[in-house]
């Protein structure tokens, strides 16, 4: 897959198959909108084009408070769009100025006059231009406008519920990440460098990574122990990771992630390691002493080591 950051950066060519969204978490939803994108291409003969915008829109616009809470980074999101076979993915900066066009002048600029178009492919959802005025409605009168096709996909369900990224978001935060898993279609992921921490983990007989995650926007999920799977180069382990403030020994309420590393005693300060989790173990809690912190440690490897015995914890 191309990835550009401007028309200029690719021809135009009428034969093309667009699909425009954030795209973020790029789950369920996304992915059956995405194979459709492609799938038309390819019966077009033409090409499939993705056009995605950095940084998330509503880190712009949003009157919400508070963090975006990213599901992927740019990096992430651009490796899982790849995975779908697209020829392209446009990458559009997103500023203040950008989000003022109306609907028909972002189409006509980037995409007919731009990209060229013979088709769009999107959500039922869809929604565009200016305060988000553009709906899959406005989109058909545009198509008919500059003679382009409009196909929405319909909504993806898993047990009942319509996926999107919110209810991932609400997942992770609620650290119901089985969940999540059901939406993504994968394990959620968090990446970052591996920097020194207090040491004390060692001590007590459990040396941790301690983890500086990539892009300090992207939602980390809720507080608590859990069992997940660490990506190392090219080797994957099982471990167990705590998220939360170690109420045990701190008193300054900063939030630490820090992994334990099955069977692995390698020093690997700078390194990244990309995180999957897996399945929830508990709450992190405040022991009275050590001893009964170690305790329970010990027990929730024992609960973990059970966990990855299970077929669905390995790679085919």
């Amino acid at each position: 897959m191309e990835v550009v950051y401007s028309t200029q950066e690719i021809s135009k060519a009428p034969n093309t198959v667009v699909t425009v969204g954030t795209y973020d978490g790029v789950h369920l939803g996304h992915q059956e909108i995405l194979k459709e994108a492609v799938r038309r291409a390819r019966v077009r003969g033409g090409r499939s084009v993705c056009v995605t915008f950095d940084p998330h829109p509503k880190e712009i616009v949003s009157k919400e408070k508070g963090p975006i809470e990213l599901l992927t980074t740019l990096e992430e999101r651009l490796e899982l769009l790849a995975a779908h076979g697209l020829d392209v993915t446009l990458v559009i900066k997103f500023t203040y100025e950008f989000s003022r066009q109306t609907p028909r002048q972002f189409y006509e600029s980037y995409l007919v006059n731009g990209l060229g178009i013979s088709e769009e492919v999107g959500g039922y959802d869809h929604m565009f231009g200016r305060d988000r005025t553009g709906s899959v409605h406005d989109l058909k009168k545009i198509g008919d406008e500059f003679g382009f096709l409009v196909t929405i996909v319909p909504p993806i369900t898993v047990d009942g519920e319509v996926v999107n990224s919110s209810k991932v978001r609400q997942a992770l935060r609620e650290g119901e990440v089985q969940r999540a898993r059901k939406f993504l279609g994968r394990e959620y992921l968090l990446g970052g460098v591996v920097v020194k921490g207090s040491g004390r983990g060692a001590t007590l007989g459990f040396p941790t990574a301690n983890l500086e995650p990539a892009s300090m926007k992207k939602l980390v999920p809720k507080d608590g122990v859990y069992f997940v799977r660490a990506l190392l180069g090219e080797q994957s382990y099982f471990g167990m990771m705590n998220i939360g403030v170690r109420p045990t020994f701190e008193t300054d309420h900063r939030r630490v992630l820090e992994v334990h590393l099955f069977d692995f005693d390698d020093m690997i300060y700078g390194s990244l390691l990309k995180v999957q989790f897996l399945q929830r173990i508990r709450d992190e809690v405040r022991f009275a002493s050590t001893e009964d912190l170690v305790r329970r440690l010990r027990r929730d490897k024992e609960e973990c080591m059970k966990l990855k015995e299970q077929p669905i914890y390995h790679f085919a």
